[in-house]
């Protein structure tokens, strides 16, 4: 690991003066929101263990990180996906070439036989103790471990700079961390965007795991997950010449609902950078190929 805790930093924005938690310098290919979900595994000793699994996407960021911590640990990694493009194959690329490199085993399933698969996964942990599950994302009840030690990070600054009220921002998928951050800051209000699926979805996401807090607001963007939009990109582009390079495919949706909501948020704001920036070249290819 490289800088922990993760600093806090001034950072000004479309005008806007904010502070960022730079969960991002964690590490390069483990840090973020994976890096305090997985926590609780990266204190687990390394002879309790001999194989993780995990399912998702392709070049998720979940992926990579399990893949790292596996590294570290000297533990096996099993990950099940839907059948890899064939372009990634003959030129791997993005998380699935840096995962592939670090010693996954890739176990590709047919989208019709995905779910099988995946509950195949799940049987298989609940049979051997030696194995580990890992939900997709990340979304599991151990990941409380390390999203408690973020919020502790937090109320220490809050409490250092003399902050009264705070609004801290992070983006969402599952929603276990903004989750598990409203519910060990009951002090501050937790802004989160659904960044995978609509406001409903993310609420029921997040009731696999506990009751809705009552101090978590949940924003809401009109794009489809991972899809490709000049405004997303631009607003990348805005962000990185201002001085932070964020993730591709969640930051953006979060960071233009958070402009459009800034005048409702009584107090200093507070992002929480989830890093995953590695993806970034993958998704700079994607739009660079568009017609």
């Amino acid at each position: 690991m490289q800088r922990f805790p993760a600093p806090f930093e001034p950072f000004r924005f479309e005008g806007r003066e904010l502070y960022l938690k730079r969960d991002d310098l964690i590490h390069p290919l483990f840090s973020g929101n994976k890096y305090r979900k997985l926590y609780a595994l990266l204190q687990t000793p390394y002879d309790a263990i001999d194989t993780l699994v995990s399912y998702g996407g392709i070049q998720s960021n979940a992926m990579l990180s399990i893949a790292v911590l596996c590294r570290l640990k000297g533990w096996r990694f099993e990950y099940t996906a839907k059948t890899a493009p064939r372009h990634l194959k003959s030129d791997p690329q993005g998380n699935y070439s840096h995962a592939m490199a670090l010693g996954m085993q890739l176990y590709e399933a047919h989208p019709t036989a995905y779910d099988a698969a995946v509950n195949a996964l799940k049987a298989r942990h609940n049979e051997n103790e030696r194995v580990r599950l890992i939900s997709q994302g990340g979304a599991d009840p151990a990941a409380q471990e390390g999203v408690s030690v973020l919020a502790e990070e937090i109320r220490q600054w809050q409490t250092a700079q003399g902050i009264e009220r705070l609004n801290v921002v992070t983006p969402s998928g599952t929603g276990t961390t903004a989750a598990y951050l409203a519910e060990s800051l009951p002090e501050c209000r937790i802004v989160t965007v659904a960044a995978v699926g609509d406001p409903a979805y993310l609420q029921r996401q997040i009731e696999t795991l506990m009751p809705i807090p009552q101090n978590l607001t949940i924003l809401s963007t009109p794009y489809r997950f991972g899809s490709l939009h000049e405004e997303l990109l631009q607003t990348y582009e805005k962000l990185k010449a201002a001085g932070v390079e964020f993730d591709l495919v969640y930051a953006p949706v979060t960071w233009l609902a958070l402009m459009e909501a800034w005048d409702e948020l009584e107090g200093e704001v507070l992002y929480v950078h989830s890093g995953g920036v590695s993806g970034n070249g993958t998704m700079l290819a994607r739009y660079a190929r568009r017609p």
